[in-house]
């Protein structure tokens, strides 16, 4: 008697992280038995491609994108899809046809404890994350099961130089050799050699950043002064764009400066804390120096530059945020918190909901134990150790994530039914 086979997974590549991650990835799903094609939008998704034969091009106007989609899914039997991000237009109309369909939709992110995790869903991360709709209690309940002690994170930095370079490569690429894909355009406001040109410029300025970053952190730290942490974003990143109210930075700046200046003892300082891939094309310090002169508070408003982040918390009476995953790091530390965003972590139980300047007054504590349990449940689902720039990290990554696609539960029903892979301390590979 014939043993049946199973019918073959059909993996539809789109947009990906920077660098060969995804090309890597496919690689270990061609391994697993799956048939896998990816779609290149332009020069820079083509260049971290290595297999020409599962390489489709999209050169056709924008508007075509979503008739092209569906006879891609008809004609190669797509079952799956897998992209980095779910707002870019094309991903969000790729997803809407595919949930029709009837698809599994694999959704990779930056990790919501980053740098040492990366986030894999299904159907859709942020604002659009199961996590949404899911409370502690419920959580509670998944991790009955479980005896997973929670890992910490590695002492040491992730690879930040690693994704600098990799996105200052994709857009020579888009730049230089996009002859193939001239409808392209590029997802976010700025042009292709505006995007190359501060990525150079942000890997040039690297060693003086770092010189005023530190400078600027030990006057902070050294001042013997109360302060509050203000974690800011990037104005163009799709959470802060698709799962806040802010149409711009200088709009959070504003109320943040604002509810300081009204709630905020008179010794205590406010500390601006730039998020790490800041390149200034958001005149955010220049905007937080105007509006703390306007409201009086210029002595005791500082702006520090991009890098670790736990020197400043360890001392830090509070932090506001608008939905920045280093929240996260916020709550580990049990320090009161304030988010205006849609955030995976944003639960009654651990974030404040009083208005700011009653917040800067009298901050509500967290309570730790839930953030504890709800760290652990991420860790246990969604959180995959490893990440997508380095090669360790991608070492790390590929261990465990390809049999998590593979798998016929998602990693929030794989924990509830016991069917998720055991997962180790976190130990990044040499």
């Amino acid at each position: 008697m014939t043993k049946a086979t199973a019918p073959t997974r059909v993996f539809l590549f789109l947009q990906g992280p920077h660098g060969p991650f995804f090309h890597r990835l496919g690689d270990m799903l061609r391994r697993a038995g799956a048939e896998v094609w990816r779609v290149g939008f332009n020069a820079g998704d083509r260049a971290f491609w290595f297999h020409p034969a599962s390489y489709i091009p999209f050169d056709a106007p924008r508007e075509a994108w979503p008739e092209t989609f569906a006879t891609l899914c008809r004609e190669k039997r797509v079952t799956d899809i897998v992209l980095y991000g779910d707002t870019r237009e094309i991903h969000a109309e790729a997803i809407a046809a595919a949930r029709d369909r009837g698809l599994t939709v694999h959704v990779f992110e930056e990790g919501y404890m980053r740098p040492y995790w990366v986030t894999y869903e299904r159907g859709g991360a942020n604002g659009h994350s199961r996590l949404m709709q899911m409370d502690i209690a419920a959580m509670r309940g998944a991790l009955a099961a479980s005896d997973m002690e929670a890992p910490l994170p590695p002492g040491h930095w992730g690879d930040m130089r690693q994704h600098i370079f990799y996105g200052a490569l994709y857009h020579w690429f888009v730049m230089f050799r996009n002859g193939g894909y001239r409808n392209f355009r590029p997802h976010r406001a700025l042009s292709v050699g505006q995007e190359f040109q501060l990525y150079l410029k942000r890997l040039l300025l690297m060693p003086l950043h770092r010189a005023e970053r530190l400078l600027e952190t030990r006057r902070i730290r050294r001042g013997g002064f109360p302060y509050h942490l203000v974690l800011m974003q990037l104005e163009h990143d799709a959470s802060f764009r698709a799962h806040s109210s802010f149409a711009s930075m200088t709009e959070f700046i504003e109320l943040a400066i604002a509810g300081f200046a009204e709630g905020a003892a008179q010794h205590h300082h406010l500390v601006f804390k730039a998020h790490p891939l800041e390149d200034g094309r958001a005149p955010v310090r220049r905007t937080i120096r105007a509006v703390a002169a306007r409201l009086g508070v210029s002595d005791r408003v500082h702006f520090v530059r991009g890098g670790k982040l736990a020197q400043l918390l360890d001392d830090a009476r509070t932090a506001v945020t608008v939905n920045s995953t280093a929240g996260q790091q916020v709550l580990w530390r049990g320090i009161p918190l304030k988010v205006f965003g849609e955030a995976v972590y944003s639960k009654p139980e651990f974030v404040s909901d009083q208005p700011l300047p009653a917040f800067f007054a009298q901050p509500a504590r967290p309570d730790t134990r839930a953030y504890r349990d709800y760290r652990r449940y991420l860790l246990e689902t969604s959180q995959v150790p490893g990440g997508f720039y380095s090669s360790r990290g991608r070492r790390q990554l590929l261990r465990l994530v390809v049999d998590m696609m593979l798998s016929p539960d998602d990693p929030y029903d794989a924990l509830l039914h016991g069917t998720a892979a055991p997962r180790q301390q976190l130990q990044l590979v040499r």
